[in-house]
């Protein structure tokens, strides 16, 4: 079982920045692949990014490359996601997941979080 906790959402202005964590608990957190999605109010959860086990390797949507960074300090069984350039429409609660390995569908993520809210001013 792995328990996985959010933290770092709130209210910015457009062009700001926030860096969400995620920090897990209980069994090894270095052998699941971490993911975060978002969901915006009226829409589907989406894909936001996702990081390897190990850390080699990492996967955006679209709307957010270049502007957003997933990483993991597997040591502090945590998994960030580091969020500049905000813009509105990223407004959303955002929740991170664990995998058995990496992927863009929310279907195989085993663990899921309680979601941070994100909220961006225009």
């Amino acid at each position: 079982q792995v328990q996985l906790v959010e933290s770092g959402g709130g209210l910015v202005q457009a062009g700001g920045s926030l860096r969400l964590s995620c920090a897990a608990s209980g069994r090894t957190f270095s052998r699941y692949a971490g993911g975060w999605f978002r969901q915006a109010p009226g829409k589907e959860r989406e894909f936001v990014a996702d990081i390897s086990r190990s850390a080699g390797s990492t996967y955006y949507t679209d709307s957010v490359k270049g502007r957003f960074t997933i990483s993991r300090e597997n040591a502090k069984k945590t998994v960030y996601l580091q969020m500049n350039s905000l813009k509105p429409e990223d407004t959303a609660i955002y929740y991170c997941a664990a995998s058995l390995s990496s992927t863009v569908r929310a279907g195989e993520y085993i663990y899921w979080g309680q979601g941070t809210q994100v909220t961006v001013s225009s």
